[in-house]
């Protein structure tokens, strides 16, 4: 309700035109991008609930979008319903890949994997790591060696073990640069200094379209997403022009962006492209800040456009890439997500993420563009009411540095912002 009132009131009294219309309706509509559940869907007023339903179908609806729609629901069984319960992933999924999964996130997709009881093929570069990472004498888990650089390595791995230990289903919580001998020594050494990197030789280039063209031909139903991938929210910004930057500079001017590390940023929008066209059914997931001293189970709020800033915990997100495998709101939808502290119990996770991302848009709204600008815009105002600190200004933080420290007015551990001690090549 606080929401809806701040945006909605101010329009009442005004008279009826149409560009009094017009605002109204888009706050609606950025109400429906930023999918925050401020409020269960079922504390939802019949009516107001009727009227969000009909503005949005209207203002972003597609037949891809009444599809994708309409066969959540089938799945589900009516997935805006709380009480409704899905059929658990272990009966959705024959064996779901990890590439990553010894990182710090991806050993959290494995754990959570394993805790319902889904087979899991763990991609990764060196066993002996994954053997004291992982749990390698769970039965459900299998340890495999595999070039995420070489395209035929990685769709070989999917189809080792037979029809039966075949994989259908991936979860891509990777990020680095290939071993294969197409790239030079003087080229990794490069990347690693920050001087310079071959977009081309980085695994998320090359593993991740191989995911999806291995998984696109399987024989898991087309509803659920096959390939969920872990990106990066603000892996666009670099590419806004620079009136765009500066209009939204709380999300332009954080560190990560203003720094681009190791052109990191663009890699990884490059992959999401890629990704995108395999034509496997995808869903791609841009976390804010990832965080362990933030603390897990909290709520996330998801929003489109690009202009998410703030925290979440690696277990928050590692659950959320694995509920992704069952819910068909995702399938071809790309959005952020930042959590909210769960404060004195008021603002718990839902119990499926379901509702809040069937209010996003699909990719291919728009010609393939995603939001229009002024929903971006909007949503970028709201999401800045949710930064972490009193001083809610992200884009005075240097790299390394806290939302606390900020409002202490304290150093981070790079130093002042400009000047961070970090390997790393500025992109402004």
């Amino acid at each position: 309700h606080i929401l809806i009132h701040h945006f909605i009131v101010p329009f009442t009294p005004a008279p009826i035109t149409m560009t009094n219309k017009r605002r109204a309706i888009l706050a609606i509509a950025t109400l429906s991008y930023t999918a925050s559940a401020f409020q269960a869907p079922t504390t939802l007023h019949s009516a107001t609930a009727a009227s969000r339903q009909s503005t949005t179908t209207a203002l972003f609806s597609s037949p891809e979008a009444e599809d994708a729609r309409n066969a959540a629901k089938s799945l589900t069984n009516d997935a805006k319903n709380p009480k409704s319960q899905q059929p658990p992933l272990s009966t959705l999924v024959n064996r779901v890949a990890v590439a990553g999964a010894t990182g710090r996130t991806g050993k959290y997709v494995v754990q959570q994997l394993l805790s319902q009881n889904v087979p899991v093929l763990a991609m990764v570069r060196d066993v002996d790591k994954a053997a004291n990472v992982l749990d390698p004498t769970n039965a459900l888990l299998t340890i495999r060696q595999t070039d995420l650089g070489s395209e035929k390595d990685v769709i070989a791995a999917l189809s080792d073990g037979g029809e039966e230990g075949k994989c259908d289903a991936a979860i891509w919580a990777a990020t680095g640069f290939s071993d294969s001998p197409d790239q030079s020594i003087l080229d990794k050494l490069k990347a690693v200094f920050g001087l310079a990197t071959n977009a081309q030789a980085t695994i998320d280039a090359v593993g991740l379209p191989a995911l999806g063209e291995g998984l696109a031909k399987t024989s898991k139903g087309g509803v659920l997403p096959k390939v969920v991938m872990l990106s990066s929210a603000g892996c666009t910004r670099p590419s806004w022009s620079e009136e765009k930057k500066l209009a939204l500079d709380g999300s332009a001017g954080i560190p990560i962006v203003r720094l681009n590390p190791f052109g990191i940023l663009d890699v990884k929008k490059e992959s999401e492209e890629k990704l995108r066209s395999c034509g496997v059914e995808y869903c791609i997931f841009r976390p804010g800040g990832l965080n362990d001293s933030w603390s897990p189970n909290q709520r996330p709020i998801f929003s489109q456009g690009d202009v998410a800033v703030g925290r979440i915990n690696r277990q928050d997100v590692a659950k959320i890439l694995v509920d992704l495998l069952s819910t068909p709101e995702a399938t071809g939808k790309t959005f952020e997500g930042v959590s909210i502290a769960n404060s004195e119990g008021y603002y718990p996770p839902a119990p499926s993420i379901g509702p809040a991302l069937d209010r996003l848009a699909l990719d291919s709204v728009n010609g393939g563009t995603g939001p229009s600008e002024e929903v971006v815009r909007a949503t970028y105002a709201i999401m800045q009411q949710l930064l972490p600190g009193e001083k809610q200004d992200a884009a005075k933080l240097a790299m390394g540095q806290t939302y606390e420290q900020l409002d202490k007015d304290e150093d981070g551990r790079l130093g002042k912002r400009g000047t961070e001690d970090a390997p790393i090549r500025s992109t402004s």
